[in-house]
């Protein structure tokens, strides 16, 4: 499915979408890019697995989390899995950008997986990551969703490798994402 232009509003057909595919493939874990919570919360009655996969503490700004602590504990005790910590294509290459300019290696792929989409690239981020931190069985199909800003739009089924071995992750189907990459 092709959105017509990526954003929030996509958000609820995604979900459904994800949710519709992973019961196909008999698919138990649901990766979900959610740094408020929202997106994350309307998919705890779904009765997959939610692995919720935040901005890391300090991308909004200096010992910031963008994430409630409230809303941090309700999916907790929902039974969803929530994983903050610094994106695979960040860390200390932007931290070199932004010191002294230039672009890195992490970057360039990031950029190269943009060309899919925000979301997509969001979609395989959060995928290993969540691999890395434990949340996804070694060798299992997942879903992943992302998106461009707010909400979700863009739904991929992948095989996540860790991150030390990043190029044999396997994107197996795009369930959605927007046609135009922009607004």
């Amino acid at each position: 499915m092709y959105w017509e232009s990526p954003g929030e509003e996509n958000t609820d057909k995604t979900l459904e979408m994800a949710v519709k595919r992973a019961r196909e493939l008999d698919i138990k874990n649901l990766v979900v890019a959610s740094c408020s919570g929202n997106t994350a919360r309307k998919l705890l009655n779904s009765g997959l697995q939610i692995i919720c996969v935040t901005h890391h503490v300090g991308f909004g700004g200096p010992g910031q989390d963008e994430m409630p602590e409230h809303i941090r504990q309700e999916l907790i005790q929902a039974g969803a899995k929530v994983l903050t910590t610094t994106h695979l294509f960040a860390g200390v290459d932007r931290a070199l950008r932004n010191q002294f300019g230039g672009v890195y290696p992490a970057e360039i792929i990031a950029q190269t997986l943009r060309t899919f989409g925000q979301g997509v690239k969001v979609a395989i981020e959060i995928s290993c990551m969540a691999k890395d931190a434990g949340f996804i069985p070694h060798g299992a199909e997942v879903i992943a969703i992302g998106g461009s800003a707010e909400g979700a739009d863009a739904a991929i089924v992948v095989v996540p490798a860790h991150s030390n071995h990043f190029f044999a992750t396997e994107v197996r189907e795009i369930i959605c994402m927007p046609r135009l990459k922009k607004k």
